[in-house]
């Protein structure tokens, strides 16, 4: 077994302490490791694997010799440091969306296209979560029966925003009960007990940035450039797990019982979908799960056009973005 030293950038945020839950739950091998967080949490300390590591302050002068670096910082951060960063002994595994277009960058679910890492240049990304859930959810159909196009509606939960989306949903919620106004700040509205049909800026088309990422993000991974996908995103009152609404279409006629039969078998789905026995997937069972759950399989016809709907539901902080980040770096080291 090979021992490689890691960092992690932005170690304090959700997705860098998940990491590091990843590493440890995963006996992910290392050597060294260092954590890096902006000035106001240098110093802290960290136990990670019942050993205290002091947090230090990314900042222009760190270079880091060799391994692998996980990135956990927003765009702007990423956009700046990672190329600085980037060399002949490490691998960056990026969580942020500012490489996802890049062409020169591989974007990678490891259960749909573990091959795209062998052309990396040194930094690999991490998809959006709501495209690795969906894409874990359907990839295996896909492999059987070519999709050519899908209807996504996601219902993504308030983590999604950070630590910051749940303090504010925690925080209404107690404000409401007690009679007391609550100004939102991270979301354009009051998110407990309603829904915000915004996720992410919009286009001159009425298009937010997140659903156009389902879009692009879906069409690379699966090397798919003529995928179709209508996609609209919303906020929900829910702490952890994103869930989705996915019709798909596809190439030739599949029937129910062969979608369940592939995704009884499929990698990082487990199947969920009994409604005589009021079995499907829910935030709430998914949630600190690394599998994807997928059910409510049925035909619809739109338009003339035979197809599946499912629903799913997935992990968005671990899956959907650290747990994914991990198993990267897994399939990179045995490559």
């Amino acid at each position: 077994m090979t021992f490689h030293n890691i960092a992690i950038l932005g170690a304090t945020g959700e997705v860098g302490k998940e990491i590091l839950n990843q590493l440890q739950e995963r006996k992910f091998p290392y050597k060294g490791i260092r954590l890096f967080a902006s000035q106001r949490s240098a110093g802290k300390e960290i136990v990670f694997d019942g050993k205290r590591i002091v947090i230090e302050e990314l900042n222009e002068d760190v270079f880091i010799q060799d391994g692998i670096i996980f990135s956990a910082l927003d765009d702007d951060l990423a956009r700046h440091y990672l190329p600085r960063l980037v060399h002949d002994e490490v691998v960056i595994i990026d969580n942020s969306n500012a490489y996802r277009k890049d062409d020169t960058v591989p974007l990678v679910i490891p259960e749909v296209n573990p091959e795209d890492i062998i052309g990396h240049q040194g930094i690999l990304a991490n998809p959006n979560c709501s495209t690795i859930i969906a894409l874990v959810a359907i990839n295996a159909l896909h492999k059987v029966v070519p999709i050519d196009s899908m209807i996504v509606s996601t219902y993504q939960a308030v983590s999604g925003a950070g630590s910051a989306g749940i303090y504010e949903l925690e925080e209404q919620i107690q404000d409401i009960a007690l009679g007391k106004e609550s100004e939102p700040r991270v979301f354009p509205y009051q998110i407990a007990y309603n829904l915000i049909p915004q996720i992410g800026g919009f286009d001159s088309e009425g298009n937010t940035s997140e659903e156009m990422k389902l879009l692009h993000e879906s069409r690379k991974i699966l090397h798919h450039e003529s995928l179709q996908v209508s996609c609209t995103c919303v906020r929900v009152p829910v702490m952890r797990s994103h869930s989705e609404s996915i019709s798909l279409f596809f190439n030739e006629a599949i029937s129910v019982s062969e979608a369940r039969d592939i995704l009884m078998n499929a990698e990082g789905v487990r199947l969920v979908d009994n409604p005589n026995k009021l079995e499907y997937p829910m935030p709430l069972d998914t949630s600190y799960q690394d599998n994807v759950f997928v059910g409510r399989l049925r035909e619809i016809q739109v338009l003339g056009r035979k197809g599946i709907s499912l629903w799913c539901s997935g992990d968005q902080i671990r899956k959907g973005a650290a747990t994914n980040a991990v198993q990267i770096a897994e399939k990179y080291l045995n490559i």
